[in-house]
């Protein structure tokens, strides 16, 4: 039987892990952490907050979020605690923490949350070799191949935490950050032409998703379009698992997208277009529909019926819940444990 580790998980600090309502990366890690020790290891959590084994802040800063120095105070104070740690990897999901990397005699690893393909890659690309990076899509990591990538583990969900529900309801449901890129207008005209009633739910976090909601969303809005708000815990729960099928016109390439495996582990399909990482997550003509134009949804979201929701979340449990992704990574720390140098014995003190 292989050795436990000791792992030290960094998460973001800016909200709680678990996370109390919003938090997708928390709620991955949180996952993570859980399924680590299920498999006999031992996992020592640094963020902010209550919930955390070492705190950086004693309430996570979410009011500050974007702000630079919550970002520098946790990375300085994560480095601190890790140093009286007796760790074998170190696993960093947070932005300004993986440059103290290099000041470290074990390996790190950073799980690549976002977009690569501009300033973050830049920033990846500096820290060359001081740090081991994870994919969470193939799709991310072909937007920068060069960075050095040392796995690809998709996230994931607790399945079983997820209601599952075979009879659907006859309304489509669109969820997300109500940012352009999300296409949540594409959403409601597609909708409206398969003839069928549309729930919107979503965030407005900053000026830029306000004024998107203002003037390309809401004058869309009608009988057959109900917007409902931020929606989190059981409400979210039920939503998904009582849609027809969630709805996804993304127009960037979205390097995951966790609403899909949340969707499909409710046993509900989804219709997206072709962008980022939806080839990898949503199995055309199995789990959902995946289509090249806006054009092509409406006959998709009528084709729906046709999908098993048993088979929808039966490949969600194969390859998206909590155990698959701590399997994969448990993979990438031995990995680079293994190759990492043997850490040098520290001198025993002289007499005098």
């Amino acid at each position: 039987m292989a050795q436990a580790l000791h792992v030290g998980m960094v998460a973001p600090p800016w909200y709680d892990v678990p996370p109390r309502t919003y938090g997708g990366i928390e709620a991955v890690v949180a996952g993570l952490v859980r399924g680590l020790r299920d498999r006999g290891h031992r996992v020592t959590v640094i963020g902010a907050g209550r919930r955390v084994d070492l705190r950086t802040y004693d309430e996570p800063p979410s009011a500050r979020i974007g702000e630079p120095y919550p970002e520098v105070v946790h990375a300085a104070e994560a480095a601190r605690l890790l140093r009286g740690l007796d760790v074998d990897v170190v696993h960093d999901h947070s932005l300004a923490g993986p440059l103290t990397a290099a000041g470290r005699l074990v390996p790190t690893v950073v799980t690549c949350h976002n977009d690569v393909s501009g300033e973050l890659g830049d920033y990846y690309r500096g820290l060359g070799s001081d740090v081991s990076l994870v994919a969470v899509s193939s799709a991310q990591r072909a937007h920068a191949p060069d960075l050095h990538w040392v796995g690809r583990v998709h996230n994931a969900v607790d399945v079983a935490a997820w209601p599952f529900r075979e009879r659907k309801d006859d309304w489509v449901l669109w969820l997300g950050r109500l940012s352009q890129d999300k296409g949540a207008h594409l959403a409601i005209e597609a909708a409206r032409a398969a003839g069928r009633r549309l729930l919107l739910v979503g965030r407005q976090a900053g000026q830029a998703e306000r004024a998107y909601f203002r003037e390309r969303v809401e004058p869309l809005l009608g009988p057959d379009v109900e917007y409902l708000g931020e929606a989190e815990g059981p409400l979210k729960s039920e939503l998904f698992s009582r849609a027809r099928c969630l709805v996804l016109p993304l127009l960037w390439d979205e390097p995951f997208g966790m609403v899909m495996i949340e969707a499909m582990a409710c046993g509900t399909p989804v219709v997206a277009l072709r962008r980022g990482a939806v080839p990898e997550i949503v199995v055309d003509g199995v789990t959902g529909y995946v289509r090249d134009t806006p054009a092509e949804l409406p006959a998709a979201i009528e084709a729906v019926p046709a999908l098993d929701p048993k088979a929808v979340r039966a490949r969600v449990v194969r390859h998206f819940d909590v155990p698959v992704m701590a399997e994969g990574y448990e993979r990438v720390y031995r990995e680079v444990t293994a190759a990492a140098p043997a850490a040098p014995r520290r001198p025993l003190p002289l007499g005098r």
